[in-house]
């Protein structure tokens, strides 16, 4: 993965600062644990493959190789909790945005965390908040996202997919990243 286009984006803070893995058990759990730091805020965690991705109802979000996004980015939003309210869905459509922009591909919004193609499971999103009261300590974005996967499980072939699998070629996994935190930093406006 070619991090130096990813810290190109026309961005201020989101993806300045990339920890990158060949392999983890989750890039949301690693996180989790540095996500305190005050000097992560911004910092994009990316992984090859993940070997304990977390999925919806605690199901393991598979992630093949060098093939698929498997990211998590740290925030320390400097608003109140409820200005957050429905933040997931505001992630999935910065997401959906990407994709149109760069591809013209129509990506649906399944509510509430997953981004669909041709009715099948594209992206998955997780979002965390860890407050203290009313302060917000950081905010934990996380994505799954398959880009050019073509091996699925007998469990998933019928209901998830990739843009190989639908398209019939490769994809550039920065040129989305890159694309989505454009997108995502424009949205917040804290």
């Amino acid at each position: 993965m070619d991090l130096e286009k990813i810290q190109h984006a026309e961005t201020k803070k989101i993806g300045k600062t990339i920890e990158y893995f060949k392999k983890i058990d989750s890039t949301h759990i690693y996180a989790k644990e540095i996500a305190l730091n005050e000097e992560n805020d911004g910092k994009i965690i990316l992984a090859e493959t993940q070997t304990n991705g977390i999925g919806t109802k605690g199901r393991i979000w598979y992630t093949g190789e060098n093939k698929n996004i498997a990211m998590t980015i740290i925030l320390k939003p400097k608003c109140n909790i409820r200005e957050l309210e429905g933040f997931t869905k505001t992630v999935a459509k910065c997401m959906q945005k990407a994709i149109d922009n760069l591809y013209t591909i129509p990506l649906d919004i399944k509510e509430p965390n997953d981004l669909m193609l041709n009715n099948k499971k594209i992206c998955g999103i997780l979002t965390e908040i860890n407050t203290i009261s009313e302060k917000i300590n950081y905010l934990l974005i996380s994505l799954g996202f398959n880009v050019n996967e073509d091996l699925f499980s007998e469990e998933t072939q019928d209901i998830a997919t990739s843009l190989k699998r639908e398209y019939g070629k490769e994809f550039s996994r920065e040129d989305i990243i890159k694309r989505f935190i454009e997108i995502l930093e424009k949205e917040i406006d804290w």
